[in-house]
């Protein structure tokens, strides 16, 4: 099974390395794109340092749009989302992720934190279906998209819905250790919190959007 590894990204060049070195490394991965959604920090500069597919982005688009970029340019079936802000990932939480999607044969592989930090392992045990880690086909990207392309932040909850009205089989996949840097750490508190409410709006507002 090859694997096409997606990481969207928006202002997370000081942070972006951490999550490639890990895909890079893993033989499970055999193409990682990395889509810059208009940052203006370097992001695409500090991706160019590793061997994969950069794309940038214009202006910020939103996190659907950067992933629907990097699905349009990958060139297997099977798809890696992999937010850019992770801390603690490595090689073997890839390799592990990976492995239970294919060994399970669930439609989608939903990745969640454990044992990382208090705050983000408690989001993704209240709602781990809210996690941007995920594993699945393009066949069913693409029967997501018409109802998600334009969402930003309401695109986990989107696929979530989507996949519990079609019955799609699923399995959450355990990150140990595993977290992220909270919006509040890195756009500073006002617009963190700025950022961090619009994030429950578009996720709310999904919740009542019919499909």
């Amino acid at each position: 099974m090859k694997v096409s590894a997606i990481v969207p990204a928006y202002n997370e060049a000081s942070r972006i390395g951490a999550v490639l070195k890990p895909l890079v490394s893993s033989s499970s991965v055999d193409e990682v794109i990395v889509v810059d959604d208009g940052s203006d920090d370097g992001t695409a500069e500090v991706a160019q340092d590793f061997p994969v597919q950069v794309v940038k982005l214009p202006e910020n688009c939103g996190k659907a749009k950067a992933l629907d970029e990097g699905v349009v340019r990958a060139r297997n079936d099977v798809l890696l989302f992999l937010d850019a802000d992770l801390v603690g990932l490595t090689k073997e939480h890839v390799d592990k992720f990976v492995h239970s999607y294919e060994e399970s044969g669930v439609d989608m592989a939903v990745g969640v934190f454990a044992n990382g930090r208090k705050n983000t392992d408690f989001a993704q045990k209240f709602n781990p279906y809210a996690s941007g880690q995920r594993m699945l086909t393009k066949k069913l990207w693409e029967r997501a998209k018409a109802n998600v392309h334009e969402m930003n932040y309401g695109i986990e909850f989107a696929l979530s819905k989507l996949a519990v009205k079609e019955g799609w089989s699923k399995e959450k996949v355990k990150l140990e250790g595993v977290t992220h840097v909270l919006k509040e750490e890195k756009r500073g508190f006002s617009n963190g919190m700025r950022e961090r409410l619009k994030m429950y709006g578009d996720m709310i507002k999904w919740l009542f959007k019919k499909i």
